[in-house]
Parts: structure tokens; C-alpha cells; sequence
């Protein structure tokens, strides 16, 4: 039976980002991933899934020491637009105007876990586990014990659920789970742009749909999130290239010329997700686990780079203290803070997808007069940039 202080169930990017951070800490630590990552070819076509990374996650990603891998396959942005389809309403941010050399970077989910991945690896406290299965799992006084589908065992003082928005272990946990469907579908696709991208990301609301394009290293190729009706999404899935693309050009008001879909295109149901409880006794849940939210703002994986490093923070400094890394009252301080950083977000993206959704002209009306107000109040700007790169939810010992 092997024993450690820390058992990761789920080896994504937020689970990898946990390991990553206790490197060095005096904590053993075990993670358990249910198969091993495929080596990444440096030449491989742009994966369908990517992120827009902010800088609070580029900071953290780059004390881990997976940065510099990452950056070879990112793609820097350094503007944003935002407006209403058929409307004045607009809103634009440039880096240089607000003091900044770049907003973030968008990055394929492959590259920045193949990354970690390596990162782990190289990690002497960190022990990759993989292919490894949870089976069973039992919450004693002092410590958790896990059977794995392989027939192993394995003791540890906390166990952090980084096992995806259906966690197994959140379930196992009787962790009440509040969730609502978006009635939306997201197409994902890789599209190749008549116009240079000029390295903004570009979102736009238009009556049944949101629609983002975000640029990636090629000036000519964008990858987008098109969050669209179930109905409409698979409309669009199932239409030929030719339809798809004149659809597609036209809910983007032509704003990079024609587009040609370059890649297959995949389609995912959008669900909201808010666990009740953070933490409980020997657990503690992060990311998808916790919360889930709409691709709006691009800020999912974001929020759960923040839970990673809360987390790391707070069990570095029990560990310090010489408390009990896995006592539900020492983790309460990880989950408030957590807690409301997801219920500030979830609210917000609830929020913009009410206003944004229908073409009623008061709402539009309405959001309209908002985004303008927005674009040129003193002081708004900043604040939202600063919103969107997440300076204002690093950990103190981040900034």
C-alpha cells in the first residue's frame, strides 16, 4: 500500500497545476490519471479546444515552470472587441492604450497539458499514476483510502478532486451540486480568414448566439466558439462547408472577409455547474469539479488555474504550521475564498448571456447604450481589462 500527503484524482490541467505547485513543499504527492497524454508533435495542426490564457494564469504557469514550453505554441493578443450585431453598440480595449505589453494568450488545451505534464515529471516530490482508476474510496479520521480498478491501494491525508465537471469523487463525496442548462451548444472549429486577425480576439452577440473568434499564430487562422441554440448548433454542424461558411461570415458581419472552416467541427452542450461545498473532510475540489461556466469570456480554465493556486498556497502554508493538510476546518479558507471568486464569475456570465440573448429592441436598447457607456466612461476600461487578465484574483503570492 503506498502512502502520500496529497492524492490528485484527475491529471488535466488543473490537477497538474496542483502537483506542479507542492514541488518543493515537504508533501508527497501521487497523481492518478485514467491514461497516459500522447506525446504533442511540435508540427501538429491547431487543436480544436484552446484557451484564452490571462496573465494571472501566465504567471502561474510560469512559476511552475511550464511557461516556456507553452509559449512556443501560444498565440499573444494584444486587442479586443466586443459588440451587438446590427446595433452603435461596441466596446474595444488595446493593450499599449492601458499600459500593457499583450492581454493574454491563446493556447491549445493540448499544448498547455502536455506541458504540465512534463513539468510533473520532472517534479521529485510528484508521482504520475497512469492509467489509474479510482474504484472505491473511504474517508477515514486521518486519512482517505483509495482502491484503484488495478487492485492497488493508496493512503493520503487529502485527496483534491480534479476529476471534470461529472467528478467522481464530488458524487462519492455527497457534495450537492447546483446546475443549469444554457440551452446552448458550442461549435468549435479551426477557420482560416480572408483578412489578417491582427492578433485581437473578437466577440460578437447577435439575436440567437454568440460568436468569438479568437487568433491564433497563423495572422490568416482563427479558432471559434460559436455558442449557438441546440437546434441551430446542430444545424450548423451537420451543413456543408459552403453553408457553414457563408453563415458563418455573416454572423461575424464579415468582419475578416470571407471564412473557410479548415478543421472538423465539434459540438458540446453548455452547462453551468456550482458545488454547494468546496471542501469537505479530506477534499478538496478544483476546476471543472467545482464549477463550470459559459464560454463567454474565455475564463473557465482561468478560474480553475486560480483554485490551483489558492490551493497550493493554503496547503504549503498548513504544511508550514504543521496542521492537519486535510481537516475540513483548515480548508474552509481555500473554499471561501474559491467559492466567491466562481459565484462572482458564474454570476456575471449569467448576467451577460440574459442581456445578450433575443433581439427585443428594449433589451437591445438597453445592452447597446451599456457597451457604449463602457467604451467611454473614464475609467471603465481599465477596470474591466484588469478584470479580464485577473490581476484583481491572484493570490498574494502571485502579485
Amino acid at each position: 500500500m503506498q502512502s502520500v500527503d496529497v492524492a490528485i484524482v484527475g491529471g488535466g490541467m488543473v490537477g497538474l497545476a496542483v502537483a506542479c505547485g507542492l514541488q518543493g513543499s515537504g508533501l508527497r504527492v501521487a497523481v492518478l490519471e485514467n491514461r497516459i497524454p500522447e506525446p504533442l508533435p511540435m508540427d501538429a495542426a491547431p487543436g480544436l479546444r484552446v484557451s484564452a490564457i490571462n496573465a494571472a494564469s501566465e504567471k502561474l504557469l510560469t512559476h511552475l515552470g511550464a511557461w516556456q514550453n507553452i509559449a512556443m505554441r501560444a498565440s499573444c493578443y494584444h486587442g479586443m472587441e466586443v459588440w451587438d450585431q446590427d446595433s452603435f453598440g461596441r466596446i474595444d480595449f488595446h493593450d499599449r492604450s492601458l499600459g500593457f505589453s499583450h492581454l493574454g494568450h491563446i493556447v491549445e488545451n493540448a499544448v498547455i497539458h502536455s506541458a504540465l505534464w512534463q513539468r510533473a515529471e520532472q517534479c521529485s516530490d510528484v508521482t504520475l499514476l497512469a492509467p489509474a482508476e479510482i474504484q472505491q474510496v473511504a474517508w477515514g479520521e486521518n486519512e482517505a483510502f483509495l482502491t484503484l480498478k488495478e487492485g492497488d491501494m493508496l493512503t493520503a491525508r487529502l485527496v483534491v478532486g480534479a476529476d471534470g465537471a461529472h467528478s467522481w469523487l464530488r458524487n462519492k463525496a455527497d457534495i450537492p451540486l447546483t446546475f443549469w442548462d444554457y440551452n446552448h451548444h458550442a461549435i468549435v472549429a479551426t477557420i482560416r480568414t480572408a483578412e489578417p486577425h491582427q492578433a485581437v480576439a473578437r466577440q460578437v452577440f447577435h439575436g440567437n448566439g454568440i460568436l468569438a473568434f479568437l487568433p491564433l499564430s497563423d495572422p490568416h487562422l482563427c479558432s471559434i466558439v460559436w455558442s449557438l441554440s441546440p437546434f441551430d448548433a446542430q444545424d450548423m454542424h451537420t451543413a456543408s462547408d459552403e453553408v457553414f461558411n457563408r453563415a458563418l461570415s455573416a454572423a461575424f458581419d464579415f468582419q475578416l472577409g470571407l471564412c473557410q472552416v479548415e478543421s472538423e467541427r465539434q459540438v458540446f452542450p453548455l452547462t453551468g455547474r456550482y458545488a454547494r461545498s468546496f471542501a469537505a473532510h479530506r477534499l478538496a475540489l478544483v476546476g471543472d469539479a467545482a464549477h463550470t461556466i459559459h464560454p463567454l469570456a474565455g475564463q473557465g480554465v482561468n478560474l480553475g488555474f486560480m483554485d490551483a493556486a489558492e490551493l497550493v498556497s493554503e496547503l504549503r502554508r498548513l504544511h508550514r504550521e504543521g496542521k492537519d493538510i486535510g481537516q475540513h476546518l483548515y480548508l474552509r479558507r481555500y473554499e471561501r475564498s474559491r467559492k466567491h471568486s466562481a459565484a462572482v464569475m458564474l454570476a456575471s456570465m449569467q448576467g451577460f448571456r440574459e442581456l445578450f440573448a433575443g433581439n427585443h429592441p428594449a433589451k437591445k436598447l438597453v445592452r447597446d447604450i451599456g457597451l457604449k457607456l463602457a467604451d467611454t466612461l473614464p475609467g471603465m476600461k481599465p477596470k474591466l481589462i484588469r478584470q479580464a487578465m485577473g490581476l484583481d484574483d491572484l493570490p498574494a503570492w502571485l502579485r
